[in-house]
């Protein structure tokens, strides 16, 4: 994957972040599940050291852990999880993407992540959905927008839209992809983004892709060949669905995640973490313990 512009210059600070060096851990969750849900005695919340979070049962949206859950705050990628929902409520996966110059320089200006895609490529949307959500493109993010707002503003118009219809009240976007604006960023809430990935889970087609580690594309009429691999660390622990990863200074490093344990499915998120590494831990024991108390 192509890094962006950017990346050289801000290496030093970015391995202080991921080390935890150069910014202090949150202060500790003392926050549980709410007192009236069963086994809320028995088994203590794991620390959570993010400044929110949330954790839900899917199939009936009992809430388990709740930290801050409404707090407005900017998301980073996670954005790019509802970029996917949209694109397919209006386009087919076989549809045909034309990636164009402005897409690349795009991401790359913007400082964010991309799927390296090729301009000239063409190439359909389920393809490029792995580009968009394994690798984090924020080209994908921007061809998809693009193709079908038609137009980036009416694409995110599209989103904020599609926000209200999910009850998603406490959420706005500003664009496809969770980059900072000139204008400010987007933002969303813990409990917002859980809504958005239970329903996000329901899509066949997303399903299988979060839970993909690495993705290839062979080259074929019309584009050149890709090998997209997921940032989601979670990917391969027993039970998980995977979901989406996160990080800009402002928000801080983000985790979507999902897993199944004794029958049930639970979505989870994570907000504005210190530590990259420590995210994927903290879901983990969220996920083991929200099962632990649904089995009481």
């Amino acid at each position: 994957m192509r890094y962006p512009k950017a990346f050289l210059t801000a290496t030093a600070g970015a391995l202080a972040l991921v080390t935890g060096l150069t910014a202090p851990a949150h202060a500790q969750a003392t926050t549980t599940a709410p007192a009236s849900a069963a086994g809320a005695s028995t088994y203590d919340a794991p620390s959570v050291y993010g400044r929110a979070a949330y954790l839900m049962d899917a199939s009936t949206g009992n809430v388990l852990f709740d930290k801050a859950g409404n707090k407005r705050m900017p998301i980073a990628s996670l954005t790019k999880t509802m970029t996917a929902y949209v694109v397919l409520k209006y386009a087919k996966p076989t549809d045909v993407v034309h990636i164009k110059r402005q897409d690349e320089t795009y991401a790359e200006d913007g400082g964010g992540t991309t799927a390296d895609l090729s301009p000239g490529d063409t190439i359909t949307v389920g393809q490029l959905l792995y580009g968009l959500l394994l690798p984090s493109g924020a080209d994908a993010a921007h061809a998809l927008a693009r193709t079908y707002g038609p137009g980036v503003p009416g694409f995110v118009a599209k989103m904020n839209a599609t926000a209200r219809e999910l009850g998603m009240t406490d959420t706005h976007y500003v664009n496809a992809d969770g980059l900072p604006t000139p204008d400010g960023d987007g933002y969303s809430t813990a409990r917002d983004q859980a809504v958005l990935a239970a329903k996000a889970l329901q899509v066949p087609l997303i399903k299988q892709v979060v839970g993909t580690r690495t993705h290839h594309l062979a080259a074929g009429d019309g584009h050149g060949s890709y090998t997209w691999r997921n940032t989601n660390r979670l990917l391969g622990t027993p039970g998980v669905l995977g979901m989406k990863t996160g990080f800009t200074r402002a928000a801080g490093y983000c985790l979507a995640f999902a897993g199944e344990k004794h029958g049930r499915t639970m979505v989870g998120i994570l907000l504005d973490e210190s530590v990259s590494s420590r995210r994927f831990s903290t879901a983990e024991n969220l996920l083991s313990w929200g099962a632990q108390r649904d089995s009481a």
